[in-house]
């Protein structure tokens, strides 16, 4: 943790704000949102500003923007190229969870764009979704500015407090404890990628043999 919060601090806030914003945006503007960690970039962004490398406004501000302004554009990409896109052969082994959003998106219109926000698969493939259906652009904006709003601030907020937890149990404890604690912490997070990694894998598997059967 405390070597994270280093490296962060060496790159000049410019590029940190420039960073965190780009990632964010091009998560959800080209597709590719379950390769491309905007909402690590958010939480990092979030550890920099609790360190006062960066301003915490400014980064929730960018992180809020970027996120309905890339969603925005991951709609017109659906609107124009939707088709293509969604018979690309790249999206071959993510076929039963699209068509899970699909027809999640189907069942909740637009609040699948405010929900879909906090999943990242959902969050990659929704708003290309949504401007493949042809659902008005103020309905889709109204649900992307909300969700946006909501979850740019909350992971943000969320390294804030992380990044300033962890300066606090280090003054209180000590700086091994603090870094223990911290490790704990990162090995829960990555075991629980895995398993969700696993339950994906699983769900994929189960959707081609029904596929195959059909």
């Amino acid at each position: 943790m405390e070597s994270l919060m280093h490296r962060i601090l060496d790159i000049s806030p410019v590029w940190v704000y420039l960073i965190v914003t780009l990632l964010v945006f091009v998560e959800d503007a080209i597709f590719v949102g379950f390769v491309i960690p905007g909402e690590t970039a958010a939480v990092l962004g979030g550890v920099a500003a609790s360190q006062g490398h960066v301003q915490l406004w400014a980064m929730i501000v960018l992180v809020v923007v970027a996120a309905i302004v890339g969603d925005s554009v991951g709609y017109e990409v659906g609107k124009h190229l939707g088709s293509r896109i969604l018979n690309a052969s790249i999206l071959d082994r993510h076929r039963g969870r699209l068509d899970q959003a699909q027809d999640f998106l189907a069942r909740r219109g637009g609040w699948a764009v405010f929900l879909g926000r906090f999943t990242a698969f959902f969050r990659a493939v929704m708003p290309a979704l949504v401007g493949a259906s042809r659902m008005p652009y103020r309905k889709f904006l109204s649900f992307n500015a909300f969700g946006g709003l909501i979850w740019g601030t909350a992971f943000v907020v969320l390294g804030y407090l992380a990044g300033a937890s962890y300066q606090a149990v280090a003054k209180t404890v000590g700086r091994d404890l603090a870094i223990g604690v911290a490790a704990v912490v990162v090995v829960a997070l990555v075991v629980w990628k895995i398993r969700e990694r696993r339950r994906e894998k699983t769900f994929e598997a189960e959707y081609e043999a029904v596929r195959e059967t059909e």
